[in-house]
């Protein structure tokens, strides 16, 4: 009877007790999130050229701090395929221009910080499917390209937890209000 109550203690320990990483898994943590660090500031990047016209893809004239529309010259001129009419619509609305710079911001802070993962994976993953229909079809590849693959990649860092890793995401986790809303984690 004593070494059954032992075995059972045991095997109750092993499954409260978390498992030991292995360098395997503490590397692929730390690969995510240098991928996610990476993915969020190409969106704060974007942000910050477009709204202070830092003279890599926006000029300071056209900032739109300065009045220029970070959606007019790419909806513009760049949407091509099945919804170029539908862009060229909407191309330097302010409503546009506002949730393209919110989202941009957003994203590329919650990324940055590893929080509200699953809110930036939704959002940036739906911006870089609405930027994938804007070229239909892409330059170099019949369907895909890098839109797709990086929605796909938010997706997968948000499954992974990847903002608990060199990020802020278990200290947001445990915040009230993100536990009453898992959704915002």
């Amino acid at each position: 009877m004593e070494t059954m109550t032992a075995t059972t203690e045991r095997n109750t320990a092993a499954t409260i007790a978390p498992a030991a990483e292995t360098p395997r898994e503490r590397a692929t943590r730390y690969v995510f999130a240098g991928i996610r660090i990476a993915l969020g500031w190409t969106f704060l990047w974007a942000f910050l050229d477009k709204a202070f016209g830092l003279g890599h893809a926006t000029e300071a004239k056209n900032a739109w701090l300065n009045g220029g529309s970070p959606t007019k010259g790419f909806l513009t001129f760049g949407a091509a395929g099945p919804f170029k009419d539908f862009y060229n619509g909407i191309a330097g609305a302010a409503w546009a221009d506002w949730l393209f710079m919110i989202g941009l911001a957003g994203i590329g802070v919650a990324l940055l910080l590893g929080i509200g993962m699953r809110v930036a994976a939704v959002a940036g993953g739906l911006l870089y499917v609405l930027m994938w229909t804007v070229v239909l079809p892409p330059e170099n590849n019949l369907f895909l390209d890098d839109h797709l693959i990086n929605a796909a990649l938010l997706a997968g860092l948000a499954l992974v937890n990847a903002g608990a890793t060199l990020g802020l995401g278990r200290t947001w986790a445990r915040l009230p209000l993100v536990q009453r809303f898992p959704w915002l984690r």
